[in-house]
């Protein structure tokens, strides 16, 4: 399956304490400094670098008692929603071997699904947690932006958009996890309301009759196909049947705006990345170390002058003005988190088809999971429906800024009446060559 791409010399305390007391964690492969590991982002240009110290989180999870077991695999600089990079190779998953896991937390999403560990790190710049989550069958939740601590050697991802947090299978790990690990960092950029109760305390609450915004229409020449729609309908009809209501109503989003400032400021930052990183060790060509459209984005954020990129952190701020005034109308907002069901693997990865096109292709996957990283507002991918064929669907559920306790609340309630516990992938096809079991 290919989900692991590094492991740790685990160095296990005796009696370990915290609420984790010897559960196993795996880290993603980007974003999170663990003291003497590899941090390679999935990238041959990483490959030697070893993180000095602990970040933040790391220190938080060791403090609740988890032990790190490795890192899991990404695609390049995680600037895909698909798995397939050429330093770590192919994810595959455990639904269907021939297609994608999703991206960029692709192997954490594997390994939670096919029961590797219950609790996977990772992070979410346009829908890494969530796009997984909703292929691989298990639950992501996004949390508001600087919930979760990212420093304090890097600064807030994407200008701001990146936020870290997990996928798991049950709505109670990720409620407790985020008890665990959330609350300010000394010298956060951002602030996010505190908590009104620990959000393990959510998950016994019912969260009340609550308005409910749905969208079944994609944006900008985007297209949700029937399995999400779907999807996503049912959805809808649980949470009346709930007591919920339920109209179709959505914010007043400019998403073509949006996807132009996403790319901006997304290519800007892995510029700066890989050119800083670049002049201190001395290396004068790092873009034929990159895979073929990691080269792109790096030359397209050498070329963002500093007005372009003003003017894509202004569309953030319009976004989240937006999605403010929207969940003075509704409470949730209710979507299929992806346009498609998991890809078969070389769609999202198909270096042939150009910058361009694999832009438009990564954008229209999961066109309304961005618009949640560009206001800083929570989202959670949650595996209520699967196809005929046997592959998850998740559907997104996403918050006004600083309402995680919501959306646990309701992930809670959606859990009891609709429970995916039940079903777990048939991995007979590990044991033997993946073109003879899936022929």
């Amino acid at each position: 399956m290919n989900f692991l791409v590094h492991r740790f010399e685990c160095d296990v305390p005796a009696s370990p304490t915290g609420p984790f007391a010897g559960v196993p964690l795996l880290i993603k492969d980007t974003a999170m400094a663990v003291a003497g590991e590899k941090l390679t982002s999935g990238s041959q240009f990483h490959a030697d670098v070893i993180s000095g110290s602990d970040g933040t989180l790391a220190k938080r999870y060791r403090e609740a008692g988890f032990v790190f077991l490795g890192r899991t695999n990404v695609p390049e600089l995680a600037l895909s929603f698909t798995t397939e990079g050429d330093f770590h190779g192919i994810a595959r998953n455990p639904w269907d071997p021939e297609r994608t896991p999703g991206g960029s937390t692709g192997g954490g999403a594997a390994a939670v699904a096919a029961g590797v560990v219950p609790i996977a790190q990772g992070s979410d710049g346009a829908g890494s947690i969530r796009v997984p989550a909703a292929h691989c069958g298990v639950f992501g939740l996004k949390p508001s932006r600087i919930r979760n601590p990212s420093g304090p050697a890097m600064g807030v991802g994407n200008a701001g958009m990146g936020t870290p947090h997990a996928v798991t299978r049950s709505v109670r790990d990720c409620a407790r996890l985020l008890d665990a690990t959330s609350g300010p960092d000394i010298g956060d950029a951002y602030a996010v309301p505190p908590p009104a109760r620990p959000y393990a305390d959510e998950i016994e609450r019912e969260p009340g009759q609550l308005r409910i915004g749905l969208v079944l229409e994609a944006p900008d020449g985007a297209e949700y196909d029937d399995d999400c729609r779907v999807a996503a309908t049912a959805a809808a009809r649980l949470c009346e049947d709930l007591g919920h209501a339920v109209e179709l109503i959505e914010p007043e989003l400019d998403h073509s705006g949006l996807k132009w400032a996403w790319r901006t400021i997304a290519a800007t930052s892995a510029a700066r990345g890989i050119d800083k990183a670049a002049a201190a060790r001395g290396i004068d060509d790092p873009l034929s170390q990159l895979e073929p459209v990691t080269a792109e984005w790096i030359r397209l954020g050498r070329s963002v002058s500093g007005i372009d990129y003003l003017g894509a952190v202004q569309v953030l701020e319009a976004s989240s003005r937006t999605m403010g005034r929207f969940f003075e109308r509704c409470d949730i907002f209710l979507s299929p988190t992806t346009a498609q069901v998991a890809p078969r693997l070389g769609f999202l990865r198909d270096d042939s088809v150009g910058f361009e096109q694999s832009y438009n292709r990564f954008w229209n996957h999961a066109p309304h999971a961005p618009a949640f990283n560009a206001s800083g507002c929570p989202a959670m991918s949650v595996p209520l429906h699967w196809t005929e064929g046997g592959l998850p669907v998740g559907v997104q559920f996403g918050a006004a800024f600083g309402n995680e306790g919501l959306l646990v609340s309701l992930a809670a309630q959606l859990e009891r009446a609709k429970p995916w516990f039940h079903r777990r992938p048939d991995l007979k096809w590990m044991a033997t060559p993946v073109a003879e079991a899936t022929s």
